[in-house]
């Protein structure tokens, strides 16, 4: 589940997206947090895309942890522009977002990995994220060395939050007939200008 903390109430879009969710909530969705997060990699000019846990959303801004020193937070480091993606099969909905990212502050990386279990906290100790290792038996053997040790609910300075903005949604409603709804939101000078998609 996505912890919703003083969603926005005013702008369309995140009303949509607060209903949708509990409907797919209510549906029983599976992995109803996972989003597609894309990032630029401006070094290679290549794209790269992979699943995070969203943890929170607080008003206008989207949250999820990782490690600090990792491909995806270099990437946002260089490039503060991202592209996201829900799709929760229950209700045949997708959800697109553009959005602007950037650095959570510290205080909040120390409180959430303080209410995360020792065992996720030891294997983000263990791993130095997406680097080459030798064998997976060994990616074992620093995992349980690592949860063998102390301080494991201290947060390490290698891990941490990133925060997105929305600029961009699209609400994709899918439908047997491919006469899919396509309803997209774009903030300009401070507006939301709302737009219906052909399919």
């Amino acid at each position: 589940m996505i912890n919703i903390e003083n969603i926005n109430t005013i702008d369309m879009p995140y009303i949509i997206f607060k209903e949708m969710y509990l409907k797919a909530l209510s549906s029983s969705q599976e992995n109803i947090d996972a989003i597609a997060i894309s990032s630029f990699n401006s070094e290679t000019n290549l794209v790269d895309s992979r699943f995070v846990n969203l943890k929170y959303i607080n008003d206008i801004e989207w949250i999820f942890f990782t490690n600090l020193e990792s491909p995806k937070a270099n990437q946002f480091r260089s490039f503060d522009q991202i592209s996201a993606l829900f799709f929760w099969s229950k209700i045949n909905l997708q959800i697109r977002i553009k959005a602007k990212i950037k650095k959570t502050n510290r205080e909040m990386d120390i409180d959430h990995f303080s209410t995360r279990t020792k065992e996720k906290n030891a294997l983000a100790r263990a791993s130095s994220q997406s680097t080459p290792i030798d064998s997976y038996k060994t990616i074992k053997e620093n995992y349980n060395n690592s949860l063998e040790g102390n301080n494991l609910m201290v947060c390490p300075e290698f891990w941490g939050g990133f925060s997105f903005t929305p600029y961009y949604f699209e609400f994709w409603e899918g439908h047997n007939s491919r006469l899919n709804k396509r309803d997209a939101y774009q903030r300009e000078g401070g507006l939301w200008k709302n737009s219906i998609l052909q399919p």
